[in-house]
């Protein structure tokens, strides 16, 4: 099996939250380098050296790294994205974590997209889908079909917590629904639900890159922007985002992270119509069994549940 080494560059109060992070995201093993470990060792095992390096005390100096493997496969590429995505989150919440930075051995940072494209083929997705990549053809054999290019951004269909929603969304999209779709990255699930019959959609992301991808596989899909609407912000924090995105949503969808999904649980509902659909993935099943107690806590009643690969979807309303 082939793997890719990573590496996220923070400071000491982010090791803890960014390991944190990655276990969300599905890493099962990290290796840190703390700065302060180093300085421990320093400071009591003075005595067993008279010199050291004034190179390595230079290179250790402030240095707090988290180093991870992923398969170099679609799922490890797919990971890749969703870090990414959390890692722009967290610096925009926790400045003090900086720099958050992630560098990758193997591939350069450049070129791991196009690395991607050869792992990236057609996928059938529950009943009725058929995800195909922009540089792919396939025959629909009667599917919905769904034209992605995913550039840099989280959302191929390749992922569990994508297929999981995905799969959700179609057996709930019969014609003419009006959907919110909150952490949009490449657009998949909104543009998804548009191309099973849905009348309208609003889309958002953190990342303001994703908009003008989300546009991009929109207009693949032959969606235009009287029916699509895509912005960037931050959903919990920016008011004038929350009045835009106005209310009257038959179904909100939210692929994220376990702390981003508890902290909508309790306002979401003002996005809705009375019994409107609240669709949450991308929870790890670490995080699964606190997220539905929340999710209750806030008066949700989970009337679904699916699990795929150790992650879980639960809809609600």
């Amino acid at each position: 099996m082939d793997w890719l080494e990573l590496k996220i560059d923070t400071s000491p109060a982010g090791i803890d939250p960014v390991t944190e992070m990655l276990t969300e995201q599905g890493v099962t093993g990290v290796i840190i380098d703390d700065q302060r470990d180093f300085q421990d060792f320093m400071a009591h095992n003075q005595a067993y050296w008279d010199y050291v390096d004034e190179e390595l005390v230079k290179e250790k100096e402030n240095l707090c790294r988290v180093t991870f493997y992923v398969e170099n496969a679609p799922a490890g590429y797919s990971a890749i994205a969703a870090i990414r995505m959390a890692m722009h989150a967290m610096k925009q919440k926790h400045p003090e974590y900086a720099p958050l930075l992630l560098t990758m051995e193997n591939v350069k940072d450049e070129d791991w997209e196009n690395n991607w494209k050869q792992f990236y083929k057609p996928m059938e997705i529950g009943e009725r889908l058929l995800v195909i990549p922009a540089w792919e053809q396939a025959d629909p054999k009667g599917r919905v079909t769904l034209t992605l290019n995913p550039g840099l951004t989280f959302g191929t269909g390749s992922h569990a917590t994508t297929r999981l929603c995905l799969t959700a969304l179609e057996s709930r999209i019969h014609g003419g629904e009006k959907v919110l779709d909150l952490g949009c990255g490449s657009g998949i699930l909104s543009i998804a639900a548009l191309r099973l019959g849905a009348a309208y959609a609003f889309a958002c992301d953190i990342d303001e890159k994703c908009v003008d991808v989300a546009y991009e596989n929109a207009a693949l899909n032959g969606i235009d922007r009287t029916r699509y609407a895509v912005r960037w912000g931050n959903v919990l924090t920016d008011d004038a985002l929350r009045r835009e995105m106005g209310g009257g949503y038959d179904i909100v969808v939210a692929n994220i992270v376990a702390d981003v999904i508890m902290g909508l649980s309790g306002s979401v509902r003002g996005f809705l119509k009375p019994e409107g659909l609240f669709l949450c993935s991308g929870i790890i099943d670490d995080r699964a069994q606190e997220v539905l107690e929340k999710l209750k806590a806030d008066g949700w009643d989970v009337i679904e549940q699916r699990q795929s690969e150790g992650w879980y979807s639960f809809l609600c309303r």
